[in-house]
C-alpha cells in the first residue's frame, strides 16, 4: 500500500475510534429505546440495511415519535414530502442550503442526532465522504441507515468507472438526482421502506409517492422540452466542478467542468487553461458558477478567455449543484432546484444569442416559478 494511504487508513481509524466514542457517552446520555437493529453496506452495492421486524411498533418510539436524521438538502426534502400527514415523525436536517456535502465535516451534535435517530437517510455513492466513519460506527451499533442512491444504483443507472489516480480505482458520480427519473425510484424505494417500517402509516406514505412521482414526471418532460430546444451543437455546460453528467445525459447535453466529481479535487493551472482551450474551440458562450462552491476557478477561466481575445459570459444567476436553496424558496425544493437550473440555463443561453425556448409551467406540478425567476436583464452581465 502507498505510504500515504497508509497515513489515510491510520486517520481513518483514528477517527473511526473517536467517533465512536462520541457515539457511546452520547447513547449514555441517550433516554428511551435505542437505534433500531439494523446490517448492510448500501455504498459497496448490496442491499438496503435490514429493517427490523414488523412488530417492532411501526418503528415507533414508546412516546409516539420516529426520529429521521436526513444529511442533504435533498434528502431531508424528500424525507418531509413522503412523511406529510404522518403524526410523530420528527425530521432533523444537517446539511443546510449551499452547503457542500463532498467536504462537510459532522460535527459532534451531528453525531448526536445520528445517535438518537430511529433512521438515518443519507445520499450515497460517497457524496457524504467526511460521513464514512460515522456511519461505519453507526452501523456497527445497528442503526438503520438508508441509501437514497442504493435503488438508482440496483437498477444499473449509477454513471461509473471514473478513474482517479495510478492507486484507486473509480468511483461512481454520486449526482445521481440531477436525473428526475432516477430521483422517481429514490422515491418510491423509499417510500416502501417507510411504509414497511410503519405499516399503519403505509398508505400515507404510498399515496404521497404517487403524488410526488406524477409531479417528477411533469418536470422530466417540461425540463426535456426546453433543454432541447437549444441547437445540439450548442448544448455544453461548463461548470466548477463535475455534478451534471445525470442531468447532461437526461436532457442532451455534454458536459464539461474544470474539477472532477468532488470538491475535493483541487483545479490546477492545467485544469483551467484546458477548460478555456475548449471553450473557445467550441464556441461556448456561457459559464456557470454553482451556488455550493466558489466563484473563482470559473472566474479565472472567464478572465483568461478575455484575456486571449474571446468572450464568455457567466450565467445570469448561480446553479444549484450539491445543495438546494434556502427553505421556504422555490429552489429550496427538489422540484424548484432542478426547474430553476434548467431556466437560468436556457435564460443565460438566450441572453447570449442561442434559441432557447420555455416551455409552459406544467399545470400538474403543485409549486410554481415566482415571476423573479421568469424575467431576466439579460444586460446585467
Amino acid at each position: 500500500m502507498p505510504a500515504r494511504f497508509q497515513v489515510r487508513e491510520a486517520k481513518r481509524v483514528a477517527a473511526l475510534l473517536f467517533i465512536t466514542a462520541l457515539l457511546v457517552a452520547a447513547c449514555g446520555r441517550e433516554e428511551g429505546p435505542g437505534p433500531m437493529d439494523a446490517t448492510g453496506d448500501n455504498d459497496a452495492g448490496t442491499a438496503q440495511s435490514t429493517l427490523p421486524g414488523a412488530s417492532a411498533a411501526g418503528g415507533v418510539r414508546a412516546d409516539g415519535t420516529f426520529r429521521i436524521v436526513a444529511t442533504t438538502t435533498q434528502a431531508s426534502d424528500l424525507s418531509a414530502i413522503l412523511s406529510e400527514g404522518v403524526a410523530g415523525i420528527e425530521i432533523t436536517p444537517l446539511m443546510g442550503a449551499g452547503v457542500d456535502p463532498h467536504l462537510y465535516q459532522p460535527t459532534e451534535s451531528d453525531i448526536r442526532a445520528m445517535n438518537e435517530a430511529d433512521m438515518v437517510i443519507y445520499s450515497g455513492l460517497h457524496l457524504e465522504g467526511q460521513f464514512d466513519a460515522v456511519f461505519e460506527a453507526l452501523r456497527e451499533q445497528g442503526t438503520l441507515i438508508y441509501t437514497l442512491s442504493q435503488p438508482v444504483k440496483d437498477a444499473g443507472y449509477v454513471i461509473g468507472g471514473f478513474v482517479t489516480d495510478q492507486y484507486q480505482a473509480g468511483t461512481d458520480d454520486p449526482h445521481f438526482w440531477f436525473d428526475p427519473r432516477n430521483w422517481e425510484l429514490t422515491v418510491t424505494d423509499l417510500a416502501q421502506t417507510l411504509a414497511e417500517l410503519d405499516p399503519d402509516s403505509a398508505d400515507t406514505y404510498v399515496a404521497n409517492a404517487a403524488v410526488y412521482g406524477a409531479q417528477l414526471q411533469a418536470l422530466f418532460a417540461w425540463a426535456d422540452e426546453g433543454m432541447r430546444t437549444v441547437a445540439e451543437g450548442q448544448r455544453y455546460l461548463v461548470t466548477s466542478h463535475d455534478a451534471f453528467q445525470y442531468f447532461g445525459s437526461a436532457f442532451g447535453w455534454k458536459m464539461t467542468a474544470i474539477q472532477g466529481i468532488s470538491t475535493e479535487d483541487e483545479a490546477g493551472v492545467r485544469d483551467i487553461q484546458e477548460t478555456v482551450q475548449f471553450v473557445v474551440e467550441q464556441g461556448i458562450p456561457v459559464l456557470f458558477v454553482e451556488s455550493s462552491i466558489p466563484p473563482n476557478t470559473i472566474e479565472a477561466v472567464q478572465a483568461a478567455i478575455v484575456a486571449s481575445g474571446g468572450a464568455a459570459r457567466v450565467g445570469v444567476r448561480e446553479l444549484y449543484s450539491d445543495a438546494m436553496g434556502m427553505p421556504g424558496t422555490f429552489g429550496g425544493t427538489y422540484i424548484g432546484m432542478i426547474a430553476e437550473n434548467v431556466l437560468t440555463i436556457l435564460q443565460s443561453y438566450r441572453c447570449a444569442g442561442a434559441g432557447a425556448h420555455i416551455p409552459d409551467w406544467p399545470q400538474a406540478i403543485e409549486i410554481a416559478p415566482p415571476q423573479e425567476l421568469l424575467t431576466v436583464d439579460c444586460g446585467s452581465e
